[in-house]
């Protein structure tokens, strides 16, 4: 199909295919900028390589979804392929991120199915006064749980094209995961124990600390793609941006948080004291 000569002008690229990106390999260098930067922490040097790292990760995260944003909206790139590929790349990156956290279960019930004789030959080890499980983390799991349905309840009213009752449910969404890191803040700041106490702290705060890193981003995904609504750039026909959020599917992400969270809840809070 031929353009008219004043629409062809206005389009970067008439086949409609997504240029290539190099924020991909910005975000692989500060990611690697990051992990480098916080074992040179640990092992007492400077920690300038772990801002710098921080700084492109957040310079590559805005670059990002500005290009997404526009590609999706005011270029019409997003084709079905482009949207397969996307939701396909997704699916990945959630599967990569089950192995993430399985090697820190395999690490918990490593330690706490068969007990060695340095921990007491029981677990928790002695010595160690875990945090009880129905005071705030059951406040948190109800938190993350209401989370769920509220992004769900803003993904169905899109799909109904009720735009204000979705951006209501958004913003409860983002509150809530607020809510929740504030929550667990207060919870690391009451804990009798520490990262260096034993395996248990060790697996304790790092399984949960990631998970609360996971729940920061999924927010800063959930509040970029609550802008964008507020832009009107989805739609019932279009609202691959709310499950892609740019580059990562920001409810998909929440959801899988949520399970995460179901999971360490049972076994590290609950079983594990």
């Amino acid at each position: 199909m031929k353009l008219k000569p004043d629409t062809k002008k206005w389009l970067v690229n008439p086949y409609h295919l997504v240029e290539y990106s190099p924020w991909p390999l910005t975000g692989s260098l500060g990611a690697l900028m990051l992990t480098s930067g916080v074992a040179a922490w640990f092992h007492k040097f400077n920690m300038n390589l772990f801002y710098l790292g921080i700084m492109l990760i957040m310079i590559t995260m805005m670059q990002w979804w500005r290009d997404v944003t526009r590609e999706s909206t005011m270029m019409g790139f997003h084709t079905s392929k482009t949207a397969k590929g996307l939701r396909i790349g997704m699916i990945l990156f959630i599967i990569s991120e089950i192995c993430f956290f399985f090697a820190f279960f395999w690490a918990f019930f490593h330690s706490s199915l068969a007990p060695t004789i340095e921990l007491g030959s029981n677990w928790p080890p002695t010595g160690i006064n875990p945090l009880s499980p129905w005071s705030v983390p059951l406040l948190n799991t109800v938190v993350l749980l209401a989370s769920g349905i509220t992004v769900t309840w803003s993904h169905h009213s899109l799909m109904t094209s009720n735009y204000k009752e979705s951006a209501q449910s958004l913003m409860m969404t983002i509150l809530l995961g607020l809510y929740f890191t504030y929550l667990q803040g207060c919870e690391y700041i009451e804990t009798s124990f520490s990262l260096s106490d034993s395996i248990y702290g060790t697996t304790f705060f790092v399984a949960t600390g990631f998970h609360g890193l996971h729940v920061i981003i999924g927010t800063i995904f959930l509040f970029t793609c609550c802008m964008r609504h507020l832009k009107f750039h989805f739609t019932k026909t279009h609202y691959l941006g709310f499950e892609a959020a740019g580059m990562q599917a920001a409810a998909w992400y929440w959801h899988f948080v949520d399970v995460v969270w179901l999971f360490l809840f049972i076994s590290i809070y609950w079983w594990g004291s």
